[in-house]
C-alpha cells in the first residue's frame, strides 16, 4: 500500500499524520523547514469562527455526531469565501489546510456539545492529534495527553488518509466536478461516509461489541455470522 509511492508502513513508523497530509497535497515528503511551516499553518487554522459555536446551539444534545459534522462542515462554506475558487491552486491549498485543521475541532465540539460537563479548552494543543483529547478535558483538571494513545490516534489517521476511490471520495469528486464550494463538497462526502455500508460500519461494530458483552458469547456471535439463522434475545 503506497501513498504517492511511499510505503504506508514507512509513513506510520517514521512519520506523523500532518507529514502524510503534506505528502498527499504536494506529492513529496516535506523537508524539515517545510514540515515546520506546514505544522504552523495548520495549527493557526484550528480555531473556528465564534458564530460556529452559536450554530451548534441549534442542535439537539442527542443529535447523531455525523449529522452534526455534515451540518457544521457544510456551514464552513458560509464563512470562508476567499478560498472557494478550485481553479486557483493557492485557494485550493488554503481550503485544504483549513479543512485539515478545523474538522478535528468541529468533531471535538460536537462531542463536547453532547456532554456539557466537559470543558472546551481555549488553549492551543502542542500536537495536532492531541486536539480532540485536549479540548474534552474535565473542568478544573489538568489534562495530560497519553503519548501512547496520541501516537495510536496519529497512526489511525495515517492509515485512513488515502482511501482510494471509495464511496465518500467519489461523492466529494462528483460534487466538486460542478465547481461547488469545497467545504460543501466535503460535507457531502461526510454524508456518504455516515452510511452503514461505509464508515458507519465502524459504528455498527461498536454496537455489536456492546451486544456481545462478554468473551463467553463470542462463539455464539460467530455462529450467527456463519449461519445467519441464530437470533438473540
Amino acid at each position: 500500500m503506497l501513498y504517492r509511492g511511499y510505503p504506508i508502513q514507512q509513513l506510520a513508523e517514521h512519520g506523523d499524520f500532518l507529514e502524510t497530509c503534506y505528502l498527499l497535497l504536494y506529492g513529496e515528503l516535506p523537508t524539515g523547514n517545510q514540515k515546520t511551516d506546514f505544522d504552523y499553518r495548520v495549527a493557526h487554522h484550528t480555531m473556528v469562527h465564534e458564530q460556529i459555536a452559536r450554530f451548534f446551539q441549534g442542535f439537539r444534545r442527542d443529535a447523531h455526531p455525523m449529522a452534526v459534522m455534515v451540518a457544521s462542515v457544510g456551514a464552513l462554506s458560509a464563512f470562508y469565501h476567499d478560498s472557494t475558487n478550485i481553479a486557483d491552486p493557492t485557494q485550493r491549498m488554503i481550503a485544504s489546510t483549513r479543512m485539515i485543521a478545523k474538522i478535528p475541532t468541529l468533531a471535538a465540539m460536537a462531542y463536547k456539545y453532547s456532554s456539557p460537563a466537559l470543558c472546551l479548552s481555549k488553549e492551543r494543543p502542542r500536537l495536532f492529534v492531541q486536539l480532540p483529547a485536549h479540548v474534552l478535558r474535565v473542568p478544573c483538571e489538568d489534562y495530560k495527553v497519553n503519548p501512547v494513545l496520541a501516537r495510536a490516534l496519529d497512526r489511525i489517521f495515517i492509515l485512513h488518509a488515502d482511501h482510494e476511490q471509495n464511496a465518500s471520495t467519489s461523492t466529494v469528486r462528483l460534487s466538486g466536478s460542478s465547481g461547488a464550494n469545497p467545504f460543501a463538497c466535503i460535507a457531502a462526502g461526510i454524508a456518504s461516509l455516515w452510511g452503514p455500508a461505509h464508515g458507519g460500519a465502524n459504528e455498527a461494530v461498536l454496537k455489536m461489541l456492546g451486544e456481545i458483552g462478554s468473551v463467553e458469547r463470542i462463539p455464539l456471535y460467530i455462529a450467527r455470522a456463519k449461519t445467519r439463522t441464530i437470533r438473540f434475545g
